[in-house]
């Protein structure tokens, strides 16, 4: 179904977290890093500028002159990398609308994807881009309009600072919710908020939770979470549909075949993202209870 037909799509352009992993052994799932777009009443919102961003681009190069919506949950490297590679924003006649929370250290969105673009670390300047850029400085929980579309954001519990969001168009809500970890004796409010009755929810799933308390090997306090913790926020929430995402680098495609069976058995309306993968938002539904034994 085409974007005129559906009010509210989401489109996968990198799923990975930590670092791009391109390969014989990642190309199901893919391995650019995180980047998703919503495209939501004919208003275009992406969500964070890893290098899936560039693949992204290069499509939107047959659409110009494009206008769209930059949402970025934080700036660690894989959530920023393919800003620099973003093509349509070097052409004159583009519009972006680039939002970002205020760091920790007081610096701005605009300045820390400058800051990426200075000597010696990359050739060319983020002046040089010809297109309109306009920056915005989100507050945590503020509210944001575009058309009759509502984009929140709340606080999440990763190294930094980073912040998930909550779209909602008429009846459609999707939640992106990454990067997070998740506390070890409660479900995170902020979390469950973003979260609540969505249509979708986009969940940092980047380790299973045997990698995760791994004796030898903890990632308590890398800053994520777990595919079975996604499971537990979407029962909670009363998610129609989970998309498991941020995949670890080392997880290659046969090990994410094998994780989607487990997180099909735990919450039968789950999915891996993939690169490529559309989800219309029309068609999630709401999904059929886990026995007990299940």
């Amino acid at each position: 179904m085409s974007d005129s037909q559906t009010p509210f799509t989401i489109h996968f352009w990198g799923v990975r977290g930590s670092i791009a992993c391109p390969g014989p052994e990642t190309v199901r799932y893919g391995g650019n890093t995180s980047c998703i777009e919503m495209r939501v009443n004919g208003e275009r919102l992406i969500f964070d500028g890893g290098t899936g961003l560039r693949v992204l681009g290069q499509k939107m190069l047959a659409e110009q002159p494009v206008k769209g919506n930059l949402f970025f949950t934080h700036s660690h490297w894989d959530h920023i990398q393919g800003f620099p590679f973003f093509v349509p924003a070097f052409v004159p006649g583009n519009t972006f609308n680039i939002y970002g929370a205020i760091a920790p250290n007081g610096s701005t969105i605009e300045q820390r994807l400058n800051d990426q673009m200075l000597h010696p670390n990359f050739p060319v300047p983020l002046q040089i881009m010809a297109a309109q850029l306009k920056f915005c400085d989100l507050e945590i929980g503020e509210t944001v309009r575009i058309g009759d579309i509502r984009v929140d954001n709340a606080l999440l519990n990763h190294p930094g600072e980073s912040v998930g969001y909550r779209v909602q168009y008429k009846n459609f809500t999707a939640a992106y919710i990454t990067d997070t970890e998740h506390f070890p004796d409660r479900l995170d409010e902020n979390v469950l908020w973003l979260a609540r009755n969505a249509d979708v929810m986009i969940y940092d799933s980047t380790y299973t939770d045997a990698e995760y308390y791994d004796e030898n090997n903890s990632k308590v306090g890398w800053g994520h979470s777990t595919w079975q913790e996604a499971v537990k926020v979407a029962k909670a929430a009363r998610v129609k549909q989970l998309v498991i995402f941020h995949h670890d680098p080392l997880h290659d495609d046969d090990f994410m075949d094998a994780l989607a069976i487990e997180a099909k058995a735990a919450f039968p309306n789950s999915v891996i993202a993939r690169e490529g993968m559309t989800l219309d938002l029309a068609s999630a539904k709401v999904p059929e209870p886990v026995s007990a034994g299940g």
